[in-house]
């Protein structure tokens, strides 16, 4: 039986990944062995780890490496500090195959310390391209690990520009989208009352996160937000940035706003709580990848601010515009009253694939591939 150990250290990764975890123990051959970190550990940041053991998982590790501050310099601590976590870890459990997720510090750590001590990486989402610190995460798990699960054509493309082998990248197709489409929604009835929304008005979605390369600026990005909202005076719902540099000077502006009756401010909202809200919303705004990937799905009109998407693949229901009040609130009055435009994001055809069963073969690849000095050994094709 394969041991396969997957990190999660944030609830976005965690509601992708979960048809992958569900997927691992469908397979007889294998055992999922879960790690726990990052933000899922703090209830600053909603405890989310709860969230996970309500869905009934088995905890096997939990590595504590969130910073206690909002600096870059903590964010840099931070790593050093998974990666010993994570070692730890790795140590105890002895996993055949460790599987991350994205661009965050949490999947690098856990790379890091697997590749060092001869353990197989999985990674899935590499070959994206986004701004912020994120992209460069993101290309460096890709040189840590041993077999790609990319979204994209385009991101496998990438993936060999990179050196690696074509026979280690399986493209899977976005996971958030299938992910979502499993999903069992909260009936709009029932997910109004439960958040106390008006169902006869419009709803606007926020989900901004700090730039890493403008931390300095991260407060005031948020303030432009907040305070279009106030000017639109329609009703809202803003949750929490993550946790890198700079988000916790957003919480501290979103705070400012929460007398607002028409706002509404959450940590965080269980998964199946935030698909649903993303269903019914009349437009996501914000900096989110789940606005670029999932939005198409349910054909919803997305703002995308600033350049922490930047180079992302998109559909064309996605707006995209500068830290701007005054932008922003162009913006999202186009979104809900413009029928011209409305009407062509309704009709757009989804630019990712959300056919693909990409968990299931995941799942499936993890178990079958051989584990021998081939995988293990790297080296550049060119």
């Amino acid at each position: 039986m394969r041991r396969i150990a997957v990190v999660t250290g944030t609830r976005a990764e965690y509601g992708i990944l979960l048809p992958v975890l569900k997927a691992i123990e469908t397979i007889r051959e294998l055992e999922l062995a879960l790690i726990v970190t990052g933000m899922h550990l703090s209830h600053e940041f909603g405890y989310t780890v709860k969230e996970i053991e309500d869905d009934g998982f088995r905890i096997h590790t939990k590595v504590e490496m969130l910073p206690s501050s909002d600096t870059p310099k903590a964010m840099a601590e931070s790593i050093g500090v998974g990666i010993a976590g994570m070692a730890q870890a790795w140590e105890q459990l002895k996993p055949d195959i460790i599987l991350v997720l994205g661009d965050r510090v949490e999947p690098l750590a856990a790379a890091i310390a697997g590749a060092f001590m001869n353990i197989p990486v999985a990674h899935i989402h590499g070959g994206d391209v986004s701004g912020n610190i994120d992209e460069s995460i993101r290309h460096a798990i890709t040189k840590f690990a041993h077999i790609h699960f990319p979204a994209t054509a385009k991101s496998a493309e990438r993936i060999f520009k990179m050196g690696e082998d074509k026979w280690r990248v399986h493209i899977v197709g976005p996971l958030g989208i299938y992910a979502m489409s499993q999903a069992d929604l909260v009936p709009k009835e029932k997910l109004y009352k439960k958040l106390g929304l008006n169902p006869d008005e419009p709803l606007i979605l926020v989900v901004q996160h700090p730039v890493t390369t403008q931390v300095e600026s991260a407060p005031l990005q948020m303030r432009e937000t907040m305070e279009a909202l106030v000017e639109l005076n329609e009703q809202a719902i803003v949750i929490y940035p993550n946790a890198d540099a700079g988000g916790r000077g957003m919480i501290e502006v979103i705070k400012e706003y929460e007398n607002y009756p028409f706002i509404k401010t959450f940590k965080n909202l269980p998964y199946l709580t935030f698909v649903s809200v993303l269903k019914v919303t009349s437009v996501m705004i914000g900096n989110s990848s789940s606005a670029i990937f999932e939005s198409p799905l349910f054909g919803i009109p997305v703002i995308n601010i600033g350049i922490r998407q930047i180079g992302r693949e998109r559909g064309n229901n996605v707006i995209d515009i500068p830290h701007s009040k005054t932008e922003i609130i162009r913006a999202i009055r186009k979104a809900l009253a413009d029928e011209e435009f409305r009407k062509a994001v309704k009709g757009s055809v989804n630019p990712f694939d959300t056919e693909r069963k990409g968990a299931q073969k995941i799942a499936d690849i993890v178990s079958e591939i051989r584990i021998d000095e081939k995988l293990l050994q790297k080296r550049l094709i060119y």
